[in-house]
């Protein structure tokens, strides 16, 4: 199997019929929504619309993306897209690192280079990954996703032939967050003669959701130190779950609405963001408009949210058992489930556990040096040779 080079040009009509859309906004009514309560704010979306059609300039960061590595290939019939940045090292591990939903694969280009050339930002070249960053399928530029029944176990499948039957590497490392959580514990189980050890922020059994998981989050198993760990995780389990049952059941009268006006994918999206991010609420203390307006744009010039959705309608939990592929967690505070460790350990084979201080569910954009340590860290763990 073979990969082809390949360079981000999204063609000017579909900029110019963007900012077209962007001027005829029809606006809903608004009132008493200035914490968020109802959804996304409207005066805060105005503000960042006007930026987006009047300065936002998707050529510059176009211009940033395509400094890194880009191929696509073609495997069971999918095109899929991927960075690929091999290390500047003496043996580089491989690594593949999974994003999930509202992510792309944009949100890992921080951690890329760090990893891949540790020399270059402080670090030991003995640390060095061969650095894999493939867009889900249906995601980004891995579209148009036309087979169905495409979840996380299958995805996983599809990553072995990338790394093997495409990149050649007989064995590798994964790490993921979000669905890429699900991905590597799939990964892990089944694949575990050839993964070297997964990591991952978002404890996701894979069994998860064949019963609710406010069922199986006992809040006895939290330990002194992991106060307000389960409060949070119910609060969004309870509170926060609605974009689930819309991509779960009716995925595609939702796309119709997103895939035809920028300003309601840009809310949709928004609203996660923000919610999910150790931000406080204050959504550009954490992100800058254009790395925000980056994200949404996309999404809309790849025309990929109704196939980001498919993860959610072709969803199967796996069986019950336990993933005994070494596996490093490392607990970032605002991430959107925080299980305890007892709970962790019955389902993953834990040879590495961090809490840190700060950081949401964007992990490797929110946190990058910290992301990059600790696969850093596990990798010695795992692989000290």
């Amino acid at each position: 199997m073979t990969k082809q080079s390949f360079t981000i040009t999204i063609p000017e009509e579909t900029l110019t019929d963007l900012r077209d859309r962007l001027t005829r906004v029809r606006w809903p009514g608004d009132f008493a929504n200035d914490n968020w309560e109802y959804g996304t704010n409207t005066a805060y979306l105005k503000e960042l619309v006007a930026y987006w059609r009047d300065t936002y300039d998707w050529r510059k960061h176009e211009r940033e993306m395509n400094t890194f590595s880009h191929y696509k290939t073609t495997i069971e019939g999918m095109p899929i897209h991927f960075i690929h940045e091999p290390g500047k090292g003496p043996k580089p591990m491989p690594i593949i690192l999974n994003h999930g939903w509202p992510w792309t694969f944009w949100d890992l280009h921080k951690v890329i280079r760090p990893l891949a050339d540790p020399a270059a930002f402080g670090g030991d070249p003995a640390d060095a990954f061969d650095v894999v960053v493939p867009s889900l399928p249906g995601y980004g530029f891995s579209s148009p996703l036309t087979t169905p029944g495409i979840n996380y176990w299958r995805t996983a499948d599809l990553w072995v032939t990338l790394m093997q039957d495409v990149l050649g590497y007989k064995k590798f490392a994964a790490q993921g967050g979000d669905w890429g959580a699900a991905i590597v514990a799939q990964l892990g189980h089944k694949y575990a003669d050839r993964v070297i050890g997964i990591h991952t922020h978002l404890m996701i059994p894979l069994n998860a959701f064949a019963a609710p998981l406010t069922a199986i989050l006992d809040p006895s198993l939290y330990a002194p130190n992991e106060a307000g760990w389960y409060e949070r995780s119910m609060h969004f389990l309870t509170g926060e779950t609605g974009y689930v049952a819309l991509q779960t059941t009716k995925p595609q009268t939702l796309a119709y609405g997103l895939n035809d006006s920028p300003t309601g994918l840009c809310a949709w999206i928004l609203e996660k963001r923000r919610a999910w991010s150790d931000c406080d609420g204050q959504l550009e203390r954490r992100f800058s408009r254009d790395e925000i307006l980056t994200w949404v744009t996309l999404y809309w010039v790849t025309n990929t949210i109704g196939s980001s959705f498919i993860p959610y309608v072709e969803y199967q939990p796996g069986d019950d058992s336990k993933v005994g592929m070494p596996t490093g967690v490392t607990i970032f505070p605002k991430d959107l489930v925080t299980a305890p460790r007892d709970f962790a350990e019955r389902f993953f084979n834990i040879v590495w556990w961090t809490e840190l201080q700060t950081g949401g569910h964007f992990t490797a954009w929110e946190e990058p040096e910290a992301f990059a340590q600790e696969l850093t860290a596990l990798a010695q763990e795992v692989n000290p040779c």
